[in-house]
């Protein structure tokens, strides 16, 4: 690991590295210990007690989150006919269909999310190979492959996250901005581990939340203890 600058190492003097904090504690170092010039994201990491080799113990989902990302989203719908004029009434910075296919075949991915009708999925599944790895790819699962394109539009603008449990069982999520504030992030926070805490999938054993970290973009992790998280569940 590279050496850590001035910054960060001041940053990271007031936090405990071996303890794990309570969650208004934890989100209020993360908040305080931000330094950059740019409005840092926060971020989670929640490890589970899952095996995502097994199909069964897979995590996978969206949450709206109440507060948004603070993120500008650009959205491209994959669609034909009204449905392309319902996506653009909508908001979705790109629509259209095979023109895009064969843009993104060239080398573009100028946009964060995808969205599809079903009937455009035979034609997209062409460039999943490109898409997949990237986390692009519509599914149905996350809501992203609908015929009701204006909604999930109007979703992932105000702040809708899709995530999947990783290969060590590590679930990734952005909670917001530091400009935020404490409570605003405390919201995202609850409604983010309420939608984990639902997929518990019935075949994992076990203790299924077993660490939850969270940290600025260029700030120290701080550990938050799971056994707080039943306080701010809905």
């Amino acid at each position: 690991m590279g050496k850590r600058g001035k910054k960060y190492a001041a940053a990271s003097q007031g936090i405990n590295r071996t303890r794990a904090y309570n969650i208004e504690e934890a989100l209020k170092m993360a908040v305080d210990t931000s330094y950059a010039k740019f409005d840092e994201t926060v971020d989670i990491a929640v490890r589970l007690g899952v095996d995502p080799r097994h199909a069964d113990q897979m995590v996978r989902g969206s949450v709206m989150l109440p507060n948004g990302t603070g993120k500008e989203v650009k959205v491209l719908v994959f669609a034909k006919g009204e449905k392309e004029k319902e996506a653009s009434e909508a908001g979705a910075d790109f629509v259209g269909n095979d023109e895009f296919i064969e843009k993104i075949k060239g080398g573009w991915l100028g946009f964060d999310k995808a969205v599809a009708t079903p009937d455009m999925m035979g034609a997209v599944g062409r460039i999943g190979k490109i898409l997949g790895p990237r986390g692009l790819m519509p599914n149905a699962k996350t809501g992203t492959v609908t015929f009701d394109v204006a909604q999930a539009v109007k979703e992932l603008k105000a702040g809708k996250i899709d995530f999947r449990v990783e290969r060590a069982g590590i679930v990734h999520a952005p909670l917001g901005k530091v400009s935020f504030g404490v409570e605003k992030l405390l919201e995202n926070l609850a409604s983010f581990l309420d939608t984990i805490v639902r997929l518990k999938p019935a075949s994992s054993k076990g203790t299924y939340l077993k660490g939850i970290s969270i940290s600025a973009t260029m700030g120290p992790g701080i550990k938050i203890d799971p056994a707080y998280v039943k306080t701010i569940l809905k």
